[in-house]
């Protein structure tokens, strides 16, 4: 490990030299290049400095200790000197495996969320939007960006399916552990006996792919227009600008019917369909690499049951890690970082455990 961070400090010393070079500092990409690598080794860097400072003061003491001259109160000293530098050096060692393992190359892209309705009719329709309302109320927490993309309302105002982008820098890193089946447990407003029903909605996150990342043939998409229409199947606009593509060689389906515009329909499709086809090229390529989909919090599959929000309890399970959290209405604002932080933690942790089978 101490070889591969002092490898990771001299390309740091490398970088910090040639980024004041006036050859560097006059070439924009560049220079925007290096600083994104110099960004990402400051942390490591940092970390690596403490630790070789807590070494060096470990070996002071321990060569006090061992001297025939050192009287009875510097070698307490020194004694209280090495316990402390060694208690650093353990903490360190520790954050220094963390930040030494792979980074998730989507950790910093925009995502993409598609939110639909289970089992449970209109009832997991009503908490497909309590959901949105959570995640976008997060997101403005972030002082992220939220655009919706694709909506199908019901006529009670939830919905079937709602699908919008979340722009905000580290969206990815955080959202990303929310993918799967989320169960709710709540007495709907319709039932008269007070009975607790279960439903279920199903969420995905996808990182937004870019265009360089992904070349789609355009003899490989067949594109459909359509009118747009609200809840009952009432139009809600005159024009044919709703958009439905498909990809030929996936039977892959993307809709966008929320702006009035055609093209910007098309646009935002465009995205969508980018971005589930780069998951399912990233699934297909992670299902080959067994070791490392161990290492993840759950499998992110979308069928797996990962969170139940419990109602009358005022309980919230995720099932993954065993964390059970008695302020339901609190997160449904919008304030998931508890559970987020824990699902992080829990994925740092496999994956270390990972690397030290390895």
């Amino acid at each position: 490990m101490f070889d591969k961070l002092k490898a990771i400090e001299d390309r740091f010393n490398e970088i910090s030299e040639r980024l004041m070079q006036p050859d560097v500092a006059g070439d924009n990409s560049r220079y925007a290049e290096l600083m994104k690598e110099y960004s990402s080794l400051s942390p490591i860097v940092e970390k690596y400095r403490e630790y070789a400072k807590a070494k060096a003061a470990a070996d002071e003491a321990l060569e006090l200790l061992g001297s025939s001259e050192s009287d009875k109160d510097l070698r307490e000293m020194a004694q209280a000197q090495l316990n402390e530098s060694r208690e650093a050096l353990d903490k360190l060692g520790e954050e220094l495996k963390i930040l030494l393992l792979p980074k998730d190359p989507n950790d910093e892209k925009n995502v993409i969320m598609e939110i639909r309705g289970g089992a449970g009719g209109e009832e997991a329709a009503l908490f497909a939007g309590s959901l949105y309302r959570m995640y976008t109320l997060y997101a403005a927490s972030k002082g992220w960006n939220t655009e919706i993309l694709n909506v199908n309302e019901t006529e009670l105002g939830g919905y079937k399916e709602i699908t919008f982008m979340i722009e905000g820098g580290g969206a990815y890193s955080r959202l990303k552990y929310e993918s799967g089946v989320h169960r709710v447990q709540r007495v709907p407003e319709t039932e008269s006996q007070g009975r607790v029903h279960t439903s279920t909605v199903t969420v995905a996150v996808l990182p937004e792919a870019e265009e360089v990342e992904l070349e789609i043939n355009p003899k490989d998409l067949k594109i459909d227009v359509f009118r747009s229409s609200g809840a009952g199947g009432q139009h809600i606009n005159k024009t044919s600008s709703a958009i439905r593509i498909t990809h030929l060689p996936t039977g892959m389906v993307v809709e966008c019917q929320d702006e009035r515009s055609q093209y910007k329909n098309k646009d935002k499709a465009m995205k969508v369909l980018r971005s589930r086809l780069l998951e399912k090229e990233q699934a297909a390529h992670d299902n080959e690499i067994a070791a490392e989909r161990r290492s993840q919090v759950g499998t992110g599959d979308r069928s797996e049951r990962i969170r139940t929000y419990n109602f009358p309890e005022g309980r919230l399970s995720d099932h993954r890690i065993g964390l059970t959290i008695y302020r339901l209405e609190y997160i449904l604002n919008g304030n998931l970082d508890e559970v987020i932080d824990a699902l992080a933690t829990a994925d740092q942790a496999a994956k270390l455990s990972g690397q030290e089978e390895v």
